[in-house]
């Protein structure tokens, strides 16, 4: 019997080798939230396909958190090659309600962009880990090129808020490997000064219509205004303590549009109260923050910045949902990580998390 047990805990601890516990306890409560907002929102099918979906996230997280990081960073220019792959044929055989954003594979859809969210930052990464740091114009004009060539294709299709995100988690890599405030002045600059052109020859109807309703939802509250007055409805109703499980008027009385995934955040304010968003919230920090931490602990550029960028993309998901559902930022489409109902981009969040947890566990001792 003592030799049984010997043997499971040497097979546990192999199993478990590279798992960073402190950041997938975190990660398993969100969900284990996330799920029991699907539950009242959507029922238990919705339940039942998303922990699914949250399984196979948690596989790829182990089995990369397994792997060296001096493999992942080896495979870094293939992995992008290949998640490029599959963002060009979305312009051929994709679909979507508002242009073509998803790749029917029969047993699931696959969003394409989604995939770029884990790929890009490590191919910046990758690029900037073989370049003398803080990186000088030649080097950031081609990282700018890694970055703006995937943005562009998303953005095409059209999805401008996924687009945003995945610019995002380039661009935090740039910024952790020493690139000067004035560049982000810039860009901010040339984004202002590209808005006119956007506005007329890129932006599609709908597009504009999130825009102007961001800025005045009360001018159309029954038609495009509809989706931000109720979240905010939704929200502001729930309180301190939230009006309990299941008892959200606004979302079983199908106010709230999207319930389960755009503004799945806005059953979970009405339902569990400021209470329950400061819980959530609190997960969402320490994520950052442990993603923050490992990077600091790291001892090449690569992991470096591969995990201080995942961290800090995390943040901006949960910025741009949050302030999308509360009236701060205008509606883009993006969903509340881990508590929003969706396949492609809980897996590649989970998959993101296990770099961070196989640069923590397989650090190398020496940098280049």
């Amino acid at each position: 019997m003592r030799d049984f047990l010997r043997w499971a805990l040497e097979m546990a601890q192999r199993l478990t080798r590279g798992l960073d516990w402190p950041l997938l306890v975190a990660l398993c409560a969100l969900m284990v939230i996330g799920l029991s907002v699907l539950d009242s929102a959507g029922g238990s099918g919705l339940v039942m396909a998303q922990g699914a979906r949250f399984a196979v996230g948690l596989v790829a997280m182990w089995g990369i958190s397994r792997m060296s990081i001096l493999r992942i960073r080896a495979w870094t220019p293939m992995i992008y090659a290949i998640s490029m792959l599959p963002l060009l044929a979305v312009f051929v055989l994709g679909t979507g309600k508002y242009g073509r954003q998803w790749l029917n594979l029969g047993l699931f859809y696959l969003q394409p962009a989604e995939l770029l969210k884990v790929s890009l930052p490590m191919m910046v990464a990758w690029y900037l880990n073989r370049m003398p740091l803080p990186p000088r114009i030649p080097v950031v004009l081609v990282a700018g090129v890694i970055i703006g060539v995937p943005t562009a294709l998303v953005m095409l299709q059209p999805d401008f808020g996924t687009g945003v995100l995945i610019a995002a988690s380039g661009a935090f890599v740039l910024l952790l490997a020493g690139l000067p405030w004035w560049w982000v002045g810039v860009g901010v600059a040339g984004v202002a000064a590209a808005a006119p052109v956007a506005w007329f020859w890129l932006l599609m109807p709908y597009q504009k219509d999130r825009i102007l309703m961001f800025l005045d939802p009360e001018s159309d509250a029954l038609g495009a205004g509809w989706n931000i007055i109720q979240s905010k409805i939704a929200i502001g109703s729930g309180g301190l303590t939230g009006k309990g499980w299941g008892l959200g008027s606004q979302s079983h009385l199908n106010f709230i549009p999207e319930q389960t995934t755009d503004f799945a955040f806005s059953v979970l304010s009405e339902e569990f109260g400021w209470i329950g968003v400061a819980v959530v919230l609190a997960l969402y920090l320490f994520v950052i923050g442990r993603c923050l931490w490992i990077a600091v602990e790291s001892r090449d550029g690569y992991s470096r910045l591969l995990a201080g960028a995942t961290g800090l993309a995390f943040f901006v998901y949960i910025l741009v949902n949050g302030g999308m559902i509360s009236g701060l930022l205008p509606v883009v489409g993006v969903p509340m990580p881990l508590i929003s109902y969706g396949g492609t981009s809980a897996v590649s969040l989970l998959a993101g998390f296990g770099l961070v947890m196989a640069v923590r566990a397989h650090r190398p001792v020496h940098g280049g």
